[in-house]
């Protein structure tokens, strides 16, 4: 019997956790070991707790994700204040990059999302804040929003990842691939922008799509007859 008691007061004394505690333990094992690493079971052995005590907290696997896009996506700061439209967005999408590198976990989830949660949606808000105030029209920020995708929250999906690739396997492969594709051969053994053979440096890479689009729905706002 007094063992019993002392059980029920030692846990009388530890801490309540929140739904907030629960997403930043989640977040934490993710950029630790990967998302693969997150599971109910996993989580509470993080957080020192039996599994089916998050469903205090958690409604399951696919609400945790959801809080946990969500937590991410909070922290990106919004600026919504600058000289122009361009600079104003550009930053904003490089500061969303940053967090994005931070959890590159993340990435892959989001496009997993069937809906936003309310700091997307807040920061969606931002973005589209800042285009419209930059005299687009509320068409052509529709448009700019579906060309941006994904990279105005700071990623992008590549047609394929070369980032592990060693500097020897590249130009072995496009050694391979010279006489038969001579064309996918050149840019398989072109320079990397750090000047060897190599992968892509995916921040270069990033920006100069990002600048291509903003440059691009600059001309079409100075020439769109419907803008306000």
């Amino acid at each position: 019997m007094d063992q019993i008691q002392t059980k029920a007061k030692n846990d009388d004394r530890r801490p309540t956790l929140t739904r907030r505690q629960v997403l930043e333990g989640a977040i934490e094992l993710a950029d630790r070991e990967g998302i693969d690493a997150v599971s109910m079971r996993r989580l509470g052995q993080e957080l020192g707790i039996e599994a089916m005590s998050l469903y205090t907290h958690i409604r399951g696997k696919e609400d945790l994700l959801d809080g946990m896009v969500d937590v991410v996506v909070a922290e990106i700061p919004v600026d919504t204040a600058g000289p122009d439209w361009r600079t104003t967005l550009r930053r904003q999408i490089l500061d969303a990059r940053v967090v994005m590198l931070r959890h590159r976990w993340a990435a892959r989830i989001i496009q997993t999302r069937s809906a936003p949660g309310l700091a997307t949606l807040g920061y969606m808000e931002a973005a589209t804040g800042i285009i419209g105030d930059g005299g687009f029209s509320v068409d052509l920020t529709h448009h700019a929003m579906h060309v941006f995708g994904s990279r105005i929250l700071g990623f992008n999906q590549d047609l394929y990842d070369d980032s592990g690739t060693p500097d020897e396997a590249a130009a072995a492969f496009a050694a391979q691939l010279a006489s038969t594709y001579p064309n996918i051969a050149a840019i398989a053994g072109a320079a990397s922008h750090e000047g060897g053979l190599g992968g892509c440096d995916d921040d270069y890479e990033f920006e100069f799509g990002l600048d291509l689009i903003l440059d691009g729905l600059e001309r079409r706002r100075a020439g769109d007859p419907g803008r306000s």
